[in-house]
């Protein structure tokens, strides 16, 4: 089957799934695999459970005389060649987010303040690979004035194919740090990597990018691009400073240009690290059109979920929940803030193994056991292999049920705890036992 017939069959569908377990009357089934799995053995399972057509790519699925199968070459290319061919239909306008870290805090600020005034299609969660970039495209509607696609990346090219997918008009880049070495090779890969969207818009004509200009490396490598500047400088499109940390959470002081009005922003974001992320949102909101008003109530109402830089208040402790990802440069920023927090309370630390660093990985834990010793934190518990396999005088824990025993038999109490760590070492069960 090709593309404009299977779109004719999403158009007259009640929406994509590739989840037997999950079908709504009329969804189109697209039998996707993966290394455990064949989507195309649950292809009959679908059709039973309400599903309109079943897309394969095995012949020996499809039952003979039944029109509801349709077979295609590979079931994962005709979803992405699906999603293009609708993201071309309607022509909107798009604007595609990646980086190492913050890009999916940036992503939600940024679609809460453009949705002040706008119907804005976004990633959901963290949808942003090969299978969700699609997924999110083939939910964009007439209805949508503007989508917002988050480019999560493992490998270099993985951006390229994304791009290739979703054909956006604007991008931003939110940092390029030292994350996924496993998969890059090298910190030179993931710069590769993240470059691809820049290589990709300077295809397009006017193409738009949003540069945080006080990152010299992003400055270097967007050449031969239209430049939408936010920063700290005072000249920028957008620009702006922290507040002090005495309180948990960021307060932002920004103006347009040099001699715009000040205006003031109370978020419930926790670190200064997140600044950059709200003066993009910031300029998003400004380059299309909102005024400081409603940008400043957007950002203010905003609230961190998903345990990316939560804050939770306990019976016994507050805690700092930040364990959705981890790498070496979230880590440093994470900790770097955490000790520049002025509080009464003790602080605690909790850190889960940075996975997926690959040779990097011993060093670069080395690295944050290290700065522990310079923070003088009141108690800190290590979880991981690769945390146990670095010099220091921290306790370490193999895994977070061996930690949860520990914190059961001795809770703590009346303390500020981080928690921090790759999202596979299962951090953020603990928030509930603290």
């Amino acid at each position: 089957m090709d593309i404009p017939a299977l779109y004719r069959l999403f158009k007259k569908s009640s929406g994509i799934t590739t989840d037997s377990r999950r079908c709504q009357a009329g969804n189109l089934f697209f039998a996707l695999k993966g290394d455990s799995f064949n989507g195309n053995a649950f292809a009959a399972r679908a059709l039973e459970a309400g599903c309109s057509y079943a897309v394969v790519d095995e012949a020996a699925y499809c039952v003979p005389g039944d029109d509801r199968y349709c077979l295609v070459d590979d079931a994962l290319a005709a979803l992405q060649q699906l999603a293009r061919f609708h993201r071309r239909q309607l022509n909107t306008p798009l604007l595609a987010i990646t980086g190492t870290n913050g890009k999916t805090t940036t992503k939600e600020l940024i679609a809460a303040v453009l949705g002040q005034r706008q119907q804005v299609l976004y990633t959901q969660g963290n949808l942003n690979n090969q299978i969700g970039v699609p997924l999110t495209l083939l939910r964009l509607g007439q209805e949508h004035q503007i989508g917002i696609i988050e480019m999560g990346a493992s490998h270099v090219g993985d951006i390229r194919e994304l791009v290739g997918i979703a054909e956006p008009n604007y991008g931003l880049i939110t940092n390029v740090g030292r994350a996924h070495l496993e998969g890059f090779g090298s910190f030179e890969g993931v710069l590769r990597a993240k470059g691809e969207l820049y290589d990709y818009l300077r295809e397009r004509d006017r193409a738009t990018i949003f540069l945080h200009y006080d990152d010299a490396q992003l400055r270097a490598m967007a050449h031969h691009l239209n430049q939408i500047f936010y920063g700290s400088q005072p000249n920028l499109y957008v620009n702006g400073t922290a507040g002090d940390e005495h309180a948990p959470f960021l307060t932002v002081h920004w103006k347009a240009g040099k001699n715009g009005a000040v205006h003031t922003v109370r978020t419930r974001l926790i670190g200064s690290y997140n600044l950059p992320n709200v003066l993009a949102a910031i300029a998003v909101g400004r380059f299309f059109g909102l005024e400081a008003a409603h940008i400043c109530a957007a950002l203010e109402a905003y609230q961190p979920q998903n345990n990316r830089s939560q804050w939770v208040t306990t019976a016994r402790n507050s805690l700092i929940i930040d364990a959705y990802n981890a790498n070496p440069t979230s880590m440093q920023a994470a900790l770097a803030s955490f000790r520049r927090l002025q509080t009464p309370l003790p602080k605690m630390v909790i850190l889960g193994d940075m996975l997926e660093l690959g040779e990097a990985s011993a060093a670069e834990h080395q690295a944050v056991v290290d700065y522990l010793d310079e923070c003088a934190f009141d108690r800190v518990k290590l979880v991981g292999a690769c945390f146990g396999q670095t010099r220091h005088r921290f306790p370490v824990y193999p895994d977070s049920a061996s930690l949860l025993e520990d914190l059961l038999a001795e809770p703590p109490s009346g303390k500020i705890i981080l928690i921090k760590g790759s999202n596979g070492m299962k951090l953020s069960g603990l928030s509930e036992h603290l």
